[in-house]
């Protein structure tokens, strides 16, 4: 195919990726509540069923508070195992956990036996690097995510897998950190396994029990558990992700979770989260938890950031203003946020995988909206659209590779009288898509400031795997099928040309002569 070919496809995929955004950005469809919508339980069923009907999300649990009172827990759908969801199914919530987290090393804090502002290894001294910077960061950095750690450093979802969180720990004295601690921000899961460590350190109990017994039980979290690991959740986390509009059962690889996304949970105990959350510290039953002040820490990032303790600020100027922390693992994903100004909680857990699913943040977007007297809208996550222009594009590398694969002698033939190093400069752009899906992983890193493999893409986003591996494939075919035509035809022009004996046999003869006759 001539370069000005190439060119055209080129603006073809980016006409067609621009279209993606278009098509994929949420449409409206009104759910069924009243003119004048009240958050109440009818009106949070009858949007979440709308939106489960618009999506065939398979399942989910969904916990709405306002004040000191449950305005709904419920769940919805199925599980992947087949079970019917309820608000005591338990659902996996992955980095909600955090603000769990958070709240058990305040709890240390107020016992007067951690301060934030004191280095880790203070509490810790198995915690070490290799980068004496490593010594200087605090209790408050690592929850804050500002200790210097971060993926680009320390790829935590590319490792082998940690069984305990004292192996986890251990693991981290090669790594280096990517900045000097309290001077950037990096969303970093180990910044929470050392800080989960440092709860067993300090109170002398694993953390899973630290936490049921300070936190999960004095709230009124009595279904609530924190696991090391994704095969020691319900069904080993097994769940769905979508791809084409259809929706996949999968199973969750082994990730290590204790500390920084491992809490099991339900949307009664979910509700009674929330509800200490927005009463500064207070459970349902009135019981104080934390001080007041603690709270405002855990929910006031440092001067200049958004991100406190497990928790995240709304950017300046959204309304209403928002404190809320998203959770994804490969198979669920979740979400709670907090209103301050109404005193309104809501979480949500839904059993598909990040970016192919995203159900939880697209369905917060709706209770929201009823939590302000407004009419919700159904929306669809936007893979759901995006999905059918990578399914076309898929649909076009193959062609295209076929295409080039049948016309590579005749592409040959129209090079032949030019040098092969300009005949390579025009295969050049055919390699695109092969470094494409080389550094397809590292493209998704720099999107989504987490590190991964492609086994894990897969699950994020399998139509954009898919696709990039066609269209490498593709390209593959296409430059092995034009190097080839190049090489027979000169060789037959060589073995052709006057005074050169030719010294081929019968077969080839024939062959040579019906390609030069085409």
């Amino acid at each position: 195919m001539p370069i000005h070919g190439y060119r055209r496809l080129f603006r073809l995929a980016i006409a067609l990726l621009i279209a993606s955004t278009a098509v994929g950005r949420p449409t409206t469809a009104h759910a069924a509540t009243p003119s004048h919508p009240t958050l109440n339980a009818a009106s949070i069923d009858a949007y979440v069923k709308a939106y489960m009907e618009r999506t065939d999300l398979p399942g989910a649990v969904v916990a709405v508070t306002r004040g000191d009172r449950v305005v709904h827990a419920a769940g919805y759908g199925h599980t992947a195992a087949g079970k019917a969801m309820t608000a005591r199914t338990p659902v996996p919530v992955a980095s909600l956990s955090k603000s769990m987290t958070a709240l058990a090393v305040m709890r240390l804090v107020e016992a007067g036996r951690v301060d934030l502002d004191q280095p880790v290894h203070r509490y810790l001294p198995e915690f070490t690097m290799a980068d004496r910077r490593a010594g200087k960061i605090t209790v408050r950095q690592l929850l804050n995510q500002t200790s210097g750690m971060a993926d680009s450093a320390y790829p935590d979802l590319t490792r082998p897998q940690a069984r305990t969180l004292t192996e986890a720990v251990a693991d981290m004295r090669g790594a280096r950190l990517a900045a000097r601690p309290g001077t950037e921000w990096n969303y970093h899961n180990p910044n929470y396994f050392v800080a989960a460590r440092l709860v067993e350190v300090v109170s002398g109990r694993p953390f899973a029990d630290y936490l049921a017994g300070q936190v999960f039980r004095p709230v009124g979290m009595t279904h609530t558990e924190s696991v090391d690991s994704t095969d020691d959740m319900p069904d080993h986390a097994r769940g769905y992700v979508r791809a084409y509009g259809m929706l996949f059962p999968r199973s969750h690889p082994r990730w290590f979770t204790a500390g920084g996304h491992g809490v099991v949970t339900t949307a009664d105990d979910l509700s009674q989260w929330l509800i200490a959350q927005n009463n500064q510290g207070v459970s349902a039953a009135g019981r104080r938890v934390v001080s007041a002040r603690s709270v405002d820490v855990m929910h006031t990032p440092p001067k200049g950031g958004e991100y406190a303790m497990g928790w995240s600020l709304s950017p300046s100027g959204e309304e209403p203003r928002q404190i809320r922390h998203t959770g994804q693992l490969l198979t669920h994903n979740a979400i709670q946020t907090l209103l301050p100004d109404s005193r309104t909680g809501i979480a949500i857990v839904a059993n598909t995988g990040m970016i192919s699913g995203d159900d939880a943040a697209v369905m917060l977007g709706g209770l929201v909206d009823l939590a302000q007297g407004k009419s919700p809208t159904v929306r669809t996550p936007f893979t759901m659209k995006a999905d059918y222009v990578l399914a076309a594009l898929t649909l076009l590398a193959i062609a295209l590779g076929v295409l080039g694969a049948v016309r590579a002698r005749r592409w040959a033939r129209r090079t032949a009288d030019r040098p092969l190093w300009r005949v390579g400069l025009r295969m050049l752009p055919c390699a695109v898509p092969i470094v494409l899906f080389a550094q397809l992983t590292d493209l998704a890193a720099l999107f989504m400031n987490r590190e991964g493999t492609l086994a894990q893409l897969g699950y994020v986003w399998p139509a954009l795997v898919i696709w990039s591996a066609v269209a490498a494939l593709a390209s593959t075919v296409v430059i092995t099928a034009r190097s080839l035509a190049v090489l027979l035809t000169r060789r037959s022009r060589v073995l052709t040309a006057p005074g050169v004996p030719d010294e081929r046999t019968d077969a080839e003869q024939v062959f040579v002569g019906r390609a030069t006759d085409r």
